[in-house]
């Protein structure tokens, strides 16, 4: 059976505290008491044992309790024992785990106030006072600092157990997002390649060999790409991007126009505009029906505005995974993502930029 919890901040403390309770057998020794006294001294030091070890395993307002019974037993053997003065400081010291600074404060003039009234009621030695009171006080107010302490670093604690949960949640909502990106876009190419390799193969087996050798190369690359991507690396660049999204749109017979002015972008502000790009290119490329999309990328008003326009079908199409993931990438950099689909489907991205990049080009 423990005598103390399981708490590593606790280690052997409270058993040193435990030395002031020897100042309880002076005046029987100095005495030369008899079997009676001494068998009372065992007894009183016996059950101040008891609730000093119990309340160590008391939270809150149930170690008032402890505190009340060891302070009535330092009243009962104060008119026998001027040592009793001792009891009273382990009252005192339980008061830091009975709530709030003010209302232990509270307990430990509760306490002197107890030790002084029995002091005149009695009129007992002064020494009997002064020990009683001053190591109370001082006592209760280390511990009820120490307390305080332990609170705040218990709540410190908490909060960083929360704080380190929401990491591990994002990271996993950063990773979802990747591998979407990443295998939505590449899995794309490669059932359009491998369509037109199945009508290619009978009537131009060299040039189906030739989209059997892209998918191979684009497989190779997706797998790099995962990899990266749970790296946190996920993006080559814009200007890649772009070359991937003129080849993309070329295979599904889809044209591409691109104006792209040069802006000084930060990698972070470059990765959201490639993964944005790519996504809505696999869009146009599973759901337009387009024949033409085009990209404009360009400062507007002190940030960098990029559209994403196609002529297809658009439609007020429910926001998927894709949709979602680049708005929040987008408004995680203080940007807005726009979505039009009256006339074919129009993706407007707006990053604003600090001071010293606006009129900068790369």
């Amino acid at each position: 059976m423990r005598l103390l919890p399981p708490d590593k901040d606790l280690g052997w403390t409270p058993y040193a505290w435990l030395i002031y309770l020897g100042f309880f057998f002076v005046q029987p020794v100095m005495d030369h008491a008899g079997w009676r006294e001494w068998l009372a001294t065992a007894f009183g030091a016996a059950a101040l044992l008891v609730l000093y070890f119990a309340g160590w395993w008391l939270k809150g307002r149930r170690v008032l309790w402890v505190m009340a019974g060891i302070t009535l037993l330092g009243i009962a053997f104060a008119p026998f024992n001027v040592g009793a003065s001792v009891i009273f400081v382990y009252a005192a010291a339980f008061a830091g785990c009975a709530g709030g600074a003010k209302f232990a404060a509270g307990l430990v003039a509760a306490i002197c106030v107890a030790l002084t009234g029995e002091t005149l009621l009695l009129h007992l030695p002064v020494e009997f006072w002064i020990f009683g009171t001053v190591f109370s006080i001082l006592v209760g107010a280390v511990n009820i600092h120490y307390a305080q302490r332990k609170m705040a670093n218990s709540r410190l604690r908490m909060a960083q157990d929360e704080i380190e949960h929401l990491a591990k949640v994002a990271e996993r909502e950063r990773i979802a997002r990747d591998m979407h990106d990443v295998l939505g876009h590449t899995l794309s190419v490669v059932i359009l390649k491998s369509e037109l390799a199945a009508k290619l193969v009978e009537q131009n087996p060299a040039g189906a060999k030739q989209e059997m050798s892209d998918v191979e190369s684009i497989a190779r690359q997706a797998l790099a790409e995962v990899r990266n991507a749970i790296g946190g690396y996920r993006s080559e660049g814009l200007a890649a991007e772009l070359s991937h999204a003129e080849a993309t749109l070329e295979t599904a017979g889809v044209g591409f126009d691109c104006a792209a002015t040069p802006i000084h972008l930060s990698p972070s502000e470059e990765t959201v505009l490639a993964l944005a790009l790519r996504e809505a290119v696999t869009n146009v490329v599973r759901h337009a029906c387009a024949g033409l999309c085009r990209v404009r990328l360009e400062p507007f008003n002190g940030g960098c505005r990029m559209q994403i326009e196609d002529n297809g079908r658009g439609g007020p199409n429910p926001e998927g995974n894709g949709l979602r993931g680049m708005r929040e990438r987008v408004e995680a950099l203080g940007g807005t993502l726009v979505r039009e689909a009256d006339s074919g489907t129009t993706l407007t991205i707006t990053l604003p930029l600090p001071p010293e990049r606006r009129n900068a080009t790369s």
